[in-house]
């Protein structure tokens, strides 16, 4: 591999997420954080089906990637905006927890820190999909099938959501 300092061929990998280059350059690839909801309406979950790769046609939480300089929430905020024209900064958002994952997308694999919230609405919002969500329903928490989900950390998300509604 080349080294981005020296331009030199000699980018040596020492470890899955350490790189060395003999001019004394070192890269670490580290973990991307991402953020996903249960948007919650009685005693159903808003889901989306994903219009593109990894997971096309598959289903998921509304989310996504952290930009740099920012948080969880403020993340989290502006994908729901992004996403579903949705405007979620009023309600408090509670997190339940995060789940490692990885992210294949145009020949590269991302490991990703992917943070769970849930916002309990008093009503069922108008919802408008982006190109990144094909389509969004409403289901029953309790009907959610884990292999529809196109990410592990969602699934496991899935589950706590599940078993915390029904301790």
């Amino acid at each position: 591999m080349f080294c981005p300092k020296c331009g030199g061929k000699t980018l040596l990998i020492v470890s899955q997420k350490e790189c060395l280059c003999d001019c004394g350059f070192h890269f670490f690839q580290n973990v991307a954080a991402a953020v996903m909801v249960a948007i919650c309406w009685q005693d159903e979950v808003l889901v989306a089906v994903r219009a593109r790769n990894p997971g096309k046609g598959l289903l998921d939480l509304p989310g996504g990637f952290v930009d740099p300089g920012e948080s969880l929430e403020g993340a989290l905020v502006r994908e729901l905006q992004e996403e579903l024209g949705l405007d979620v900064s009023a309600h408090p958002c509670t997190y339940l927890g995060s789940f490692p994952n990885i992210y294949p997308y145009d020949g590269i694999t991302y490991h990703t820190c992917d943070t769970f919230f849930a916002i309990t609405l008093a009503e069922k919002p108008v919802i408008k999909p982006a190109d990144d969500v094909a389509d969004c329903q409403w289901m029953k928490l309790d009907s959610l099938c884990f292999s529809r989900f196109a990410f592990t950390s969602t699934r496991s998300a899935v589950t706590l959501l599940q078993q915390s509604a029904h301790p």
